[in-house]
């Protein structure tokens, strides 16, 4: 069902309100166990790993290409259709990728049920900036990252940004979150993972020297300070992406996280 609407405060287009003001989203999205997608490529990632459609929000211009989209889901999701300058009135700048899409949630697993059937996987303590959780989201699932666990802090991977820089690998990799950060790390243990926590100081063992036999958590920690000290201590043992010794005498010693986590899920895999 195709609906005309003309005016940006329609209260129809509620779900869609706003979508740079993060404190505003989180509150909107947690209370309506909803998350904003965008983007033709983006909302069939998420329709294809289980979202539910609540709505779409277009122009004319992108109508017939989310068609089958939207005839494909239960019931036929209802289309709300805007001009440029309504879209940008209601989420407050141009959406160039012209489709928006309400999702719903759905129930994420227990950290338990998701490290049952993982062997190597990413542990993310306190990343706050979406576009880097969905950057590292889009390392891990390129790849072969069997699954990624967050601290309580960490950013939303369902945040219209992080879905959009991830380009729906978010919906590739599955992903928990822990429920209590002091004792997060030994239910990991727990379940038979070796921590290796990455830190840019290059006294820690080079990751391509580190054992990689069994299970294998790689911790990564947040962009400004990186791990924690109370992480660092509790892992089993840390290791760096070894910097060059020019770069480290012009004061170049650390990668920048999304970059870190790039080498490091390649290193992880390598066998």
């Amino acid at each position: 069902m195709v609906i005309p609407v003309e005016d940006a405060a329609d209260a129809r287009l509620a779900d869609y309100v706003r979508l740079r003001d993060v404190d505003l989203r989180r509150s909107v999205e947690s209370e309506r166990g909803l998350f904003v997608a965008e983007g033709e490529k983006v909302i069939r990632r998420a329709i294809g790993a289980g979202h539910p459609v609540r709505s779409v929000l277009t122009t004319a211009k992108w109508l017939d290409a989310l068609a089958d989209v939207v005839d494909g889901t239960t019931g036929g999701a209802t289309v709300y259709l805007v001009s440029d300058e309504v879209m940008e009135g209601v989420t407050g700048f141009p959406v160039h990728r012209g489709a928006l899409a309400a999702m719903e949630r759905t129930e994420l697993p227990s950290v338990g049920a998701l490290l049952s059937g993982a062997e190597r996987i990413l542990v993310l303590e306190d990343l706050v900036d979406h576009g880097n959780v969905g950057a590292i989201f889009r390392c891990a699932a390129a790849l072969g990252v069997g699954a990624i666990v967050l601290s309580p802090r960490c950013a939303d991977p369902l945040y219209r940004r992080a879905v959009k820089v991830s380009m729906g690998a978010v919906f590739a990799i599955p992903y928990a979150r822990m429920t209590d950060w002091h004792g997060g790390l030994a239910e990991v243990r727990a379940a038979g993972f070796r921590l290796l926590a990455l830190t840019p100081d290059q006294s820690a063992v080079p990751l391509d020297e580190a054992p990689l036999s069994g299970r294998v958590a790689l911790m990564l920690g947040s962009e400004g300070d990186g791990l924690s000290s109370r992480w660092l201590h509790e892992a089993d043992q840390p290791v760096c992406i070894p910097m060059s010794p020019r770069a480290m005498d012009l004061g170049v010693d650390s990668l920048n996280v999304v970059a870190a986590a790039a080498v490091a899920c390649h290193g992880l895999l390598r066998r």
